[in-house]
């Protein structure tokens, strides 16, 4: 019996020893990561180490079937945040990925320049990451978007009423469309000076980081510094845009007649002509045959709140936004810069020409355009609008009137905004607008040619015959020598100026 016994023991006790050794390696931890970090490999690419609490090992893991990311670009004003995609887990990570910097709904709100300066630095890629990514990827990172309090500003876009999406940015790197089914005999001639959004993102991300950060901090300054003036634009276009979707109107009510829409064909031919006659304006020259489709509205909200300056006029620090204090009634017309005009002396020099008429008539002393060229970053590929508005105010004396100047996305807005907008800024302020459109001979019939990307000066308007008043800075005749004299004042249709500025890529002006 005891060697019986003996014999059993020993049985189990080989047993156990046989299995101390799978036991001790079924915790040998086999991911360096873990020797790292508690609760989480460093190689999961899904989650933010930082967003999950120390040791919570339900979040160590990516559970099958969870979304890599949130929605890309939903707008960020949207009050209800970004919707759960479709098979994703009930718990979700603190810190979510994104499909780059600046593409979540929830990205933060800054409240002070501070705040800017952070976001700008923290979103900009490095320089071996960004010049390794594709056209599209470089297009998110150099138009990537912020929050200023309550406004949307993307980079070389502008202001915009909704933040825009990754294929809408990527669409922006695609040269216009210069022919429209009407327009199939127009020529196309030399490019005139705008910076194309391709050319845009090429300069920005061929930059070293901290240059790059520097230039994208100079353009954010005056974003910070007009974001007031910036939400009074948007509650104008609210105020003169009907919703997405308006309830129908009540039986014997009257029809509400559309205007152009934010979304129309840029070469859809406007409405009717008004009664009046071009001719009638101040320095008027024949105009398009296309008019605004609606009569010109009132400026601004019925009862439009004065708006103070939050620093003093002329202080050139971002603590604060620089708009003006009191909103009058707009005349019925207004013209401004009389003789003040100028005529582009190289191709590429439409935003040195602009840029000369605006600050000559500030200051009563005419600088060259070479000088002004030199000060814009002007190159044979053009001028970028976000330069415009820097040097406006930093060189001249516009915003004492008319607040800090800003770029602002008009793609949002319909004909009837867009002059509502230029009679405030024109004849209340009174203070130009810089125009930035497509020059097509079917918004502007004085060329010969169709042309790129352009700047003019809006100096003008007349309410009776729905136009605005511009300064052509570039004469067709003398780059050559088929072309028309299109230089000078000139009278055009609101809806035509409008839909020129939807035609061209970024969709936007300076004001």
């Amino acid at each position: 019996m005891l060697t019986a016994a003996r014999g059993a023991t020993l049985i189990l006790l080989g047993a156990l020893l046989a299995q101390a050794p799978l036991t001790a390696q079924a915790y040998q931890p086999q991911d360096p990561g873990y020797r790292e970090y508690t609760g989480r490999p460093t190689t999961d690419p899904a989650v933010d180490p930082a967003g999950d609490p120390a040791g919570d090992p339900s979040a160590s893991q990516t559970p099958a079937g969870a979304a890599t990311g949130a929605p890309s670009w939903s707008p960020t004003s949207d009050p209800t945040g970004d919707p759960t995609p479709t098979g994703s887990p009930t718990t979700t990570p603190t810190t979510r990925p994104t499909d780059g910097p600046g593409t979540s709904s929830d990205e933060p709100v800054a409240k002070s320049w501070g705040d800017v300066v952070t976001e700008v630095t923290r979103t900009s890629p490095g320089d071996v990451q960004l010049r390794s990514a594709d056209t599209s990827a470089q297009a998110a990172s150099m138009l990537r978007c912020f929050k200023l309090d309550t406004e949307n500003y993307c980079l070389g876009l502008g202001f915009v009423d909704k933040v825009p999406t990754g294929a809408q940015r990527h669409a922006l790197m695609s040269q216009p469309d210069l022919r429209a089914a009407d327009d199939v005999s127009a020529e196309q001639d030399i490019p005139t000076g705008d910076l194309t959004a391709a050319a845009f993102v090429a300069q920005r991300a061929a930059l070293p980081k901290s240059s790059r950060v520097t230039v994208e901090l100079d353009e954010m300054r005056a974003a910070w510094n007009g974001r007031e003036k910036a939400r009074e634009l948007r509650e104008i276009a609210e105020a003169n845009t009907p919703p997405p979707n308006p309830e129908p109107a009540p039986a014997g009510s009257p029809a509400q007649t559309p205007g152009a829409t934010p979304g129309a064909t840029p070469g859809a031919t406007p409405g009717a002509t008004p009664g009046a006659t071009p001719g009638a304006t101040e320095n008027a020259t024949p105009g398009p045959t296309s008019a605004p489709t609606r009569t010109a509205p009132t400026v601004g909200p019925s009862s439009p709140k004065p708006t103070a300056p939050t620093t003093p006029v002329g202080t050139s620090t971002p603590a604060g936004p620089q708009t003006p204090a009191a909103p009058l009634a707009a005349p019925s017309s207004a013209y401004i810069m009389k003789g003040y005009q100028t005529s582009q002396e190289k191709g590429y020099w439409c935003g040195p020409a602009t840029f000369q008429s605006i600050d000559w008539a500030d200051d009563k002393q005419k600088d060259t355009q070479a000088s002004w060229a030199k000060d814009l970053g002007s190159t044979t590929g053009g001028t970028a609008i976000s330069a415009m508005v820097q040097q406006t105010n930093l060189k001249t004396g516009w915003p004492k009137s008319a607040g800090t100047y800003i770029v602002q996305n008009v793609s949002g807005w319909n004909a009837q905004t867009f002059f509502a907008v230029h009679q405030k800024h024109l004849g209340v302020y009174k203070a130009p607008v810089i125009e930035h459109v497509q020059l097509l001979k079917r918004y502007f019939p004085y060329l010969a040619f169709n042309h790129s990307g352009h700047y003019q000066v809006g100096r003008g308007y007349n309410k009776a015959n729905g136009t605005i008043a511009i300064f052509e800075v570039f004469n067709e005749r003398r780059f050559n020598s088929r072309g028309n004299v299109t230089d000078g004042p000139k009278n055009i249709p609101a809806s035509a100026l409008f839909n020129a500025t939807l035609a061209n890529s970024f969709q936007n002006i300076g004001l």
